[in-house]
């Protein structure tokens, strides 16, 4: 089973930034779309943002358009979520997430690899 891994989480201020990253073993991400979910206190596990097996194709919830954006480094196998003018409703684990190849959208359902989670804190 492949483990994605995330990294970056963290306490910040409201107003500030993080930049989390998801790692995948090998040439994983190859042809694959990746997704970054995010699960807040006593919420249902909700979509942030995806970006196609290119890059060319990036998707975002209307809460963090805008704020956050989603970028890959395909010769690093690596999936960034820059997170800028932080709120602490954005106070969430934050899962990166791998459906099979070619397959894109927001529903969790179609992803099949999940990471630990990293968790952010923003206060106020």
């Amino acid at each position: 089973q492949v483990q994605l891994t995330e990294s970056g989480g963290g306490l910040v201020q409201a107003g500030g930034s993080l930049r989390l990253s998801c790692a995948a073993p090998g040439v994983f991400f190859s042809g694959r779309a990746v997704g970054w979910f995010r699960q807040g206190p006593e919420r249902e596990r909700e979509f942030v943002a995806a970006i196609d097996w290119d890059g060319d194709l990036k998707t975002y919830t209307d809460a963090v358009k805008g704020r956050f954006t989603i970028s890959r480094d395909n010769a690093r196998n690596t999936v960034a979520l820059q997170m800028n003018n932080l709120k602490p409703e954005d106070t969430a684990t934050y899962y990166c997430a791998a459906p099979p190849p070619k397959t894109y959208g927001q529903m969790p359902e179609i992803y099949d690899y999940w990471g630990q989670g990293t968790l952010v804190t923003v206060s106020s």
